[in-house]
């Protein structure tokens, strides 16, 4: 009798562990993908990601925020990364060339435009015509943040740059521009519109043309190396779909 109940407890811990090796090879692997990112798209595609992992809840998005240029070189070192979305097409073609990114891997999604922004309710500065005027002037590091090279081009394209130059306060991306004109630690500060958005505590004051510096384009990519390839591509096409395009706008950002 005893023989028998113990047969007939090992047939349930059997079944039941059965069971449990089901459910367990029925759940899907999380992964986490490493997107390295400019700074001006943070909030947008912050928002972006939270929307697909609504529909993707087993692929997480990781950022790493910042320059372009330095986001290349950190990609171009080996750095981690399983997509690349830039705001330079010179720093994210850079890439292509050194084969970190496949071409038919690329696309361009956004476009943007460099504004002039000054402290809210400031009156120093109120437009290109009297930016020289100001005492300190807030860019991104021209070779590291693709907002501070169209501002370079910008002053060039109005004859000021050497006028300015001394003026000038750099700032490792232009996020960190627009902190600086936020605190009012400078007069003015050249950043995105998408970014002068973003704050009630500055004020758009000027606009500057789109013949005064390169277009300003977006280019996002798969990384060749990345070891999670099959969920980044899902993220990549989720990007260049109607509904994350619709995010981008809504943040100011105009479509390719």
């Amino acid at each position: 009798m005893r023989l028998a109940v113990f047969f007939c407890s090992l047939s349930v811990l059997i079944i039941l562990s059965a069971c449990g090796s089901d459910e367990t090879d029925g759940e899907e692997e999380s992964v986490t993908l490493m997107i390295s990112a400019a700074a001006s798209l943070t909030d947008a595609l912050e928002e972006a990601a939270d929307v697909f992992h609504e529909s993707h809840p087993e692929i997480k998005a990781d950022f790493n925020f910042g320059g372009s240029g330095a986001l290349q070189q950190q990609i171009s070192q080996g750095a981690p990364a399983d997509l690349f979305f830039s705001a330079s097409e010179s720093d994210f073609n850079m890439l292509i060339d050194n084969g970190s990114i496949a071409e038919e891997n690329s696309v361009n999604l956004l476009r943007n435009s460099l504004v002039l922004v000054a402290p809210a309710n400031s009156g120093n500065v109120k437009s290109f015509n009297d930016i020289t005027k100001a005492d300190q002037i807030a860019v991104g590091t021209p070779e590291s943040v693709p907002a501070g090279k169209y501002s370079m081009q910008t002053f060039n394209s109005l004859g000021i740059k050497e006028d300015i130059e001394p003026l000038l306060v750099y700032a490792e991306d232009v996020r960190a521009v627009l902190t600086y004109v936020e605190r009012g630690e400078v007069d003015a500060g050249l950043v995105y519109r998408t970014d002068a958005l973003t704050s009630d505590k500055v004020e758009i004051v000027d606009t500057a043309r789109k013949e005064w510096h390169e277009p300003i384009v977006y280019p996002a990519g798969l990384i060749t190396e990345s070891e999670k390839a099959e969920a980044a591509e899902i993220f990549y096409e989720f990007l260049q779909s109607e509904e994350a395009l619709t995010i981008f706008e809504d943040y100011g950002f105009t479509r390719e």
